[in-house]
C-alpha cells in the first residue's frame, strides 16, 4: 500500500534530512510531503533542496521561503535576517526555481488531509485564507486573530480550535514532541534547535524520528537542545 509521509521543518539540516529519508525505507509509490521551512537557520540549505529533488519530495511554502522569495522578487533586502543572507549565498539558480514552485498547501481528497506550514483560522474556509496567515499562524489571540506565540504568549494554539474536516498536518511551531489534536497534528519537533526531525505516516498514524546531530540555532521558547 502506498504511503503518504509528511516531514517536519528541516531548516537546512541536510544530514538529518538524509538520515530520515533513508530510515523511512521508501518505496516507489510513497508520496513524501515536507511541510515548509526546508531552508534557513541550519547549516546546508542548498543540500536540503538537492535531497528534496533527489527523493522527489513535495515541499510546501513556509514563512522562511516566503520571506526569501519576497525579498528577492520585490527587491526588499530590508526584510532579510542575517541567516537569510547566509542561505542566499548557498542557493543556486536551480534552487531558487525549486522555491518558486512550492505550493502554499497540498490537499489529498483520498485521505481527507491538507498539508500546510503554519495552520488555519477555524472560522474561515481553509482554501480562502491568506498566504501570510497560513504560513505564520501559531496561536489565536483574544481578538480572534492569527498571531505568533511571541506576540501572544498566553494565547491557545490555533489547533485547539480546529475541528476539521479536513485533517491538518503542519509544522512551523517547534515543540519537544508532536502536538496531536482530533483534527490535526503538528510535526515540527525542533531539529534545528537540537531536537528531532519527524516524519508522520498518514495511513498508519506512525512516527519516524531522527535526533539532531547538534543544536544549530537557539530558541527563546525552547530549552537548548530540546
Amino acid at each position: 500500500m502506498p504511503r503518504t509521509i509528511a516531514i517536519g521543518d528541516v531548516h537546512g539540516c541536510a544530514d538529518e534530512f538524509e538520515e530520515l529519508l533513508q530510515a523511512l525505507e521508501l518505496k516507489p509509490d510513497d508520496r513524501i510531503i515536507q511541510v515548509g521551512d526546508l531552508v534557513n537557520r541550519g547549516p546546508d540549505s542548498h543540500r536540503a533542496i538537492e535531497l528534496a529533488r533527489k527523493y522527489e519530495v513535495e515541499a510546501i511554502l513556509g514563512n522562511h521561503e516566503l520571506r526569501l522569495l519576497t525579498a528577492r522578487n520585490q527587491e526588499k533586502s530590508s526584510l532579510l535576517k542575517d541567516y537569510d543572507r547566509e542561505t542566499i549565498c548557498q542557493l543556486t539558480e536551480e534552487d531558487w526555481l525549486y522555491l518558486e514552485a512550492m505550493p502554499s498547501v497540498l490537499y489529498s481528497a483520498r485521505i481527507e488531509t491538507v498539508f500546510v506550514h503554519g495552520g488555519f483560522l477555524p472560522n474561515i474556509p481553509w482554501q480562502k485564507q491568506a498566504i501570510e496567515t497560513i504560513t505564520s499562524i501559531q496561536v489565536i489571540d483574544k481578538k480572534g486573530n492569527a498571531a505568533k506565540r511571541s506576540d501572544a504568549p498566553d494565547a491557545p494554539p490555533w489547533a485547539d480550535s480546529w475541528r476539521g474536516s479536513p485533517f491538518v498536518v503542519y509544522g512551523h511551531t517547534p515543540r519537544p514532541n508532536v502536538l496531536e489534536r482530533p483534527g490535526s497534528i503538528g510535526i515540527d519537533t525542533g531539529c534545528v534547535y537540537g531536537g528531532h526531525l519527524t516524519a508522520y505516516i498518514i495511513e498508519d498514524q506512525s512516527l519516524v524520528q531522527v535526533r539532531a546531530r547538534q543544536a544549530y540555532a537557539h530558541s527563546k521558547r525552547l530549552p537548548d537542545p530540546i
